[in-house]
């Protein structure tokens, strides 16, 4: 079962609500997506840790519906 970009946006702003959230559905598939995902709660925070923010936003959808996201982090300039 395939996954909606505006599902995944959704997602990450419900948590991240701040966040400024682009969704690139890498092969047409909707189970291959590159997010990229800026907001200030990442200010100060590993690398690591700010995946694992935005990992956690989607609910244990990755590895069922969404089968693959390539995943790009920051905080604001």
């Amino acid at each position: 079962m395939a996954m909606a970009a505006s599902e995944i946006e959704a997602l990450i702003k419900a948590a991240l609500p701040d966040a400024l959230v682009t969704i690139e559905d890498l092969a047409g598939d909707g189970d291959h997506y590159a997010a990229t995902v800026v907001s200030g709660s990442f200010r100060g925070i590993s690398r690591v840790r700010q995946h694992q923010l935005v990992f956690a936003a989607l609910r244990g959808r990755m590895g069922g519906e969404l089968h693959a996201l390539a995943l790009q982090t920051s905080a604001p300039e």
